[in-house]
Order: structure tokens, then C-alpha cells, then sequence
């Protein structure tokens, strides 16, 4: 799909000097900027799903630790 922007030409000008300094374009960095921007969603609905299942569960051991066993070095 074509998109068609407006953008300060200082800005593209130097969009286009880190596109080149990282051997890319600057179309391929707006597509790869783009895309991780739409996977942050993602990765927000996966730790929300995370939390959910943290908090459906309790982990407790099945014997008490003591003060001294848990700070104990190896």
C-alpha cells in the first residue's frame, strides 16, 4: 500500500542519513518502525495475559524457609 505523508524536509533529510548510515532506506525504516509499533500491542496483550495468569495461581512452597537458609551462600 502506498501512503503518501508530509513531513519537515530537514527531517526526511536526516531520516535518510540514518537510513544509509544503516544500510537501509528510509521507506524500509518507516515500515519497520511501523510494524513494531503494531507489535507493542501485541506484547501489552501477552504481559496482560501473563498478570491475569500470575494472579490465578498462588506458589508457595511446600516448607518454610528460614532468614539464614535463604540468604545462605553456596
Amino acid at each position: 500500500m502506498n501512503v503518501t505523508l508530509s513531513i519537515d524536509e530537514r527531517v526526511v533529510a536526516e531520516a535518510r542519513r540514518i537510513a544509509a548510515s544503516r544500510g537501509t532506506s528510509l521507506n524500509q525504516l518507516v515500515r519497520d518502525y511501523l510494524h513494531d509499533l503494531t507489535r507493542t500491542d501485541d506484547a501489552e496483550a501477552v504481559v496482560a495475559r501473563l498478570d491475569a495468569l500470575w494472579g490465578e495461581e498462588t506458589y508457595r512452597s511446600e516448607f518454610s524457609w528460614t532468614r539464614e537458609e535463604v540468604h545462605r551462600r553456596s
